[in-house]
């Protein structure tokens, strides 16, 4: 009885952990592919909340995105917001503002979100600012796409772009 038992509670413990593996991620990790440009970034959704300003808030580093914090790849030296970037990959962190936002590239990997950013940020490598627009129609999960030669960021009614070689 006891054998039978234990093996009842085995299957139910692996049957719960299998189904807890087939869950797909609230804020799966994507990647955004340009020329010579790559970023990997967690894509929330909206969900009916209220984006920049409140979850996001105006004026504070965001990971731009969810989870471990975006990442930009420079396949070459090119330029981020006609500022030079040496080839390699960086930490791209925000602070959004209702009418701008600046875009931080930063030497310092593997960040989970932007909680430590204040002991990293002596390894910025760049900052620039790149203006916000309003767009009519609001964007349900964060995108970031690398069209032509710029990024751009678009999330509920905001988009933001950089020019990037």
């Amino acid at each position: 009885m006891k054998h039978v038992l234990l093996f009842f509670a085995l299957l139910a413990g692996t049957s719960s952990f299998v189904s807890a593996q087939d869950k797909k991620p609230e804020s799966p990790r994507v990647t955004a592919e340009g020329k010579n440009v790559k970023i990997a970034y967690g894509q929330p959704s909206k969900k009916g909340r209220v984006i920049f300003g409140e979850l996001v808030p105006f004026g504070k580093v965001w990971r731009l995105g969810a989870n471990e914090a975006t990442e930009i790849t420079f396949t070459k030296d090119g330029s981020f917001g006609g500022k030079p970037v040496k080839a390699g990959t960086y930490t791209l962190f925000t602070i959004p503002e209702a009418a701008s936002w600046t875009f931080i590239l930063n030497s310092e990997l593997k960040q989970w979100g932007a909680y430590k950013y204040d002991e990293i940020k002596g390894k910025n490598v760049l900052e620039v600012k790149a203006k916000a627009t309003k767009i009519a129609a609001p964007v349900e999960k964060l995108t970031i796409t690398l069209p032509g030669d710029k990024l751009v960021v678009e999330w509920d009614q905001t988009q933001v772009e950089v020019p990037v070689k």
